[in-house]
């Protein structure tokens, strides 16, 4: 028997009965061995409730042959027997393990890193929370620690950091999250309402909102093994990329801000404000709620608002270029972000890094490439940006040339755009394959996002899993900061920009 059912990221759904069931020891053996390779990296791993057992689902990348691989094995829900731990030997498998161990008190052999993940309100173990998290220690008469958070100044999400500190300079890093908790997963199944499901999905993360919502409305297409057409596929990209515009060009801002280039932060923030107002010019929203919709959308372009959003993103880009040399060429800025919270690639591999943070080291994660869906998988032939020194510079050239990136796509895809005559309308009513699991894959702004749909025996979704691309990254923020003094921790945080909620869920 087949080991993985294979499908990609552009076919329809694929039934639980059909994805292989294999021992715990033989996918262990496997996944371990695949993980040593480059080319597979871990989209989801999880857990669900079927009858008196958990099954655990396994959803692997291929980013060479651009497959999706699915697979499973089966416990009883009251077996107490642990688990050979694989984080033990991948450590980029230990967000899936901590989950899994927190939801449902699973147990894991050798875990290293035994820990809360996210501490939502119905974890098995109500003993476990953020007053007694067990955070590393280490003992010496020149150490101290150093606590920041969970409450920030400003408008700012909550997470607590733990430094251990010789003098000013960061021996460890330790980051504790689960304050924005808000259970949405299972406020994705405990409603059949469609048109919530989408308001929920684009709300999951409110930078990303459309992100969220392609990965929820693709993951449901599939289900109902109905494609998207060409001209809602070109609408959804250009979305997207005015939606990485807008938060490449705050993160720049704001890592100007941090240095005090106060001439950087003014010009990103106006030009920010513009990339927004265009989306809200299109949809009503500045961050593009309500935009995308399973099987149609409520907001079709026109010939008008195609010429507004050409003519303000070449604006946008010309004048963003402007600051991208300035910060080049200005040896201050160069000096506080060249060499500053490196991440080696081989560190980046190790911890499963995705997305722009993973290419500012060196390592080609990029489901535009990988995994290619909507128009990337239709009309444009992606060329990932990739760094190679991977310090808070290179993460800030990969968003200064993703910015150009993404408006010469926009422009290459609206140059020729003609707004359909009748553009399907959402259907929220649509019918959806009965027992069958389904993956919405997108590149997000950060990196890679995952949504998964399983549905029951009446179509309805029955369990729905969000990865977000922070999942992975946060790690590499605590290994960033490692060796530099604290007082550089505020750029290495900005030039990650992850998200707690996203985290959190």
């Amino acid at each position: 028997m087949a080991r993985y059912l294979t499908t990609d990221n552009t076919s329809p759904a694929v039934p639980l009965a059909d994805i292989p069931e294999l021992p715990y020891g033989e996918l262990y053996d496997d996944l371990a061995d695949r993980l040593a390779q480059e080319r597979y990296h871990l989209a989801h791993y999880f857990a669900r409730e079927e009858g008196e057992r958990l099954r655990f689902y396994v959803i692997l990348l291929d980013d060479a042959d651009h497959k999706i691989l699915v697979s499973s094995f089966a416990m009883g829900y009251h077996d107490e027997a642990p688990l050979p731990s694989l984080t033990a030997l991948r450590p980029a498998a230990h967000p899936f393990e901590r989950d899994i161990a927190e939801r449902y008190g699973v147990r894991f052999d050798s875990m290293p890193w035994d820990k809360p993940l996210r501490l939502p309100a119905d974890r098995r173990d109500r003993r476990a929370n953020i007053t007694n998290y067990p955070f590393y220690t280490i003992e010496g008469d020149s150490l101290h620690e150093v606590n920041v958070g969970p409450i920030h100044a400003g408008i700012i999400e909550p997470g607590a950091f733990r430094f251990i500190c010789n003098g000013e300079t960061v021996l460890h890093l330790e980051i504790a999250l689960g304050y924005q908790h808000r259970g949405i997963e299972k406020l994705m199944a405990a409603t059949g309402n469609r048109l919530r499901q989408s308001a929920l999905a684009e709300s999951i993360a409110g930078d990303t909102a459309v992100a969220g919502a392609t990965a929820f409305a693709e993951a449901v297409e599939k289900l109902a093994a109905q494609a998207a057409p060409e001209a809602l596929v070109t609408e959804r990209a250009v979305a997207l990329e005015l939606e990485r515009m807008a938060m490449h060009i705050a993160d720049t801002g704001a890592l100007s801000m941090d240095v005090g280039y106060q001439l950087g932060q003014v010009a990103c923030e106006a030009l920010r404000t513009m990339t927004i107002n265009t989306t809200q010019a299109w949809c009503g929203n500045r961050f593009g709620k309500g935009l995308v919709r399973p099987f149609g959308t409520n907001k079709p372009l026109t010939a008008e608002k195609v010429t507004m959003i050409r003519r303000n993103v070449a604006e946008i880009a010309r004048r963003y270029n402007e600051v991208r040399q300035d910060i080049k060429s200005s040896p201050t800025l160069l000096a506080r972000y060249e060499q500053c919270g490196v991440v080696p690639r081989a560190e980046m591999l190790r911890i499963g890094g995705v997305g722009m943070a993973a290419r500012a080291s060196g390592v080609e994660r990029d489901l535009r490439v990988s995994h290619p869906s909507g128009i990337f998988a239709r009309g444009i032939a992606h060329e990932s940006i990739v760094k190679r020194h991977g310090d808070v510079m290179a993460r800030l050239m990969m968003r200064c040339r993703e910015v150009l990136q993404s408006a010469e796509y926009i422009d290459r895809m609206l140059e020729s755009y003609a707004p359909a005559a009748q553009m399907p309308r959402p259907d929220y009513e649509q019918g959806l394959a009965p027992d069958s699991l389904a993956v919405g894959l997108v590149e997000a702004w950060r990196g890679e996002l995952c949504h998964v749909a399983v549905t029951d025996g009446r179509g309805r979704i029955a369990d729905y899993r969000v990865k977000d691309p922070s999942l992975h990254n946060w790690l590499a923020l605590a290994l960033a900061v490692r060796g530099e003094g604290i007082s550089d921790f505020p750029i290495c945080n900005k030039s990650f920009n992850l998200s707690y909620c996203g985290h959190d869920l």
